[in-house]
């Protein structure tokens, strides 16, 4: 919703300065309601869609329906509640909105499994790293949170395609420990046999980058795309046409030149291997 009244706000030449003065609202409330903090009214969408021009009726009738929805589920979603709003970032908490929406979603990893994708035990270690950062209960409210969007992700009844493209250092670095990190590297197979995820890995004999200092997540949605970019200091939500389709055009590259989806479970299966040799060698020392 919000990404389609952006998208013809700019279509018309206006700014968002210009669009409050017309609907005699703040500024602030027209870059809210494009950010998606809050939502908008039936009413006031039908004079805003009239003032940026937007009147074919199929597409005025979709809009009205969507912001019924939105409004509904932003009072029932999960990211909302107070506990995880004090968690989850704002650009966070838009991306877990699109990821709901989205149709499909291009995922770029560099340092670890995306978080949808992760077992609790695989996040839970890793989110142990930031104890020094984080209190305890805010470690376990963050681990909760990726469990719901696992959840949500995975059990969508109308499905999304997903395709992942992870750097070979994602597949060997044993968070957790060996039993960890073989239970998150089977969960993952086990998803991508079933169909409901594409992946495939970068290896390092491979003289190609996508980007070299933050993973991505690509988001394709009715009306666009959007661009969510994490780095080790913070993220982004980037709803600009040019940067996402600059990515995508990258990630396509950089997709048709990796190591196939059979290649990348081969190398999984040996990883789950020697994950569980380890774990046995373990067992036997004790």
């Amino acid at each position: 919703m919000r990404l389609a009244l952006q998208q013809a706000r700019k279509r018309a030449g206006l700014t968002q300065n210009q669009v409050a003065e017309e609907m005699e609202w703040s500024t602030s409330k027209v870059i809210r309601i494009e950010n998606g903090d809050v939502t908008i009214s039936a009413n006031d969408l039908r004079s805003l869609l009239g003032f940026l021009g937007v009147r074919d009726r199929a597409t005025v009738t979709d809009l009205l329906a969507a912001t019924r929805i939105a409004r509904t589920r932003q009072r029932q979603a999960w990211y909302q509640a107070e506990e995880f709003r004090d968690t989850l970032t704002d650009d966070l908490r838009k991306l877990i909105e699109y990821e709901s929406e989205a149709t499909e979603i291009r995922s770029y990893s560099i340092y670890y499994i995306p978080g949808p994708l992760q077992t609790r035990d695989y996040a839970t270690a890793l989110m142990s790293r930031y104890e020094d950062e984080l209190t305890e209960d805010q470690r376990t409210r963050r681990v909760e949170a990726r469990m719901r969007r696992r959840e949500a992700l995975l059990g969508r009844p109308d499905g999304v395609r997903i395709l992942l493209m992870v750097d070979e250092s994602v597949l060997r670095r044993t968070i957790g420990g060996p039993a960890v990190f073989a239970d998150q590297l089977r969960d993952l197979k086990k998803h991508v046999r079933d169909g409901t995820v594409r992946i495939r890995m970068v290896p390092f004999s491979l003289d190609a980058s996508v980007t070299n200092n933050a993973s991505f997540d690509l988001l394709r949605m009715s009306v666009g795309e959007a661009l969510y970019r994490e780095t080790g200091l913070g993220d982004e939500m980037i709803e600009d046409h040019d940067t996402a389709a600059k990515h995508h055009a990258r990630y396509d590259r950089v997709w048709n030149e990796a190591a196939d989806e059979e290649d990348t479970i081969q190398f999984i299966e040996a990883q789950i291997k020697e994950l569980e040799r380890a774990v046995a060698d373990r067992a036997r020392q004790k």
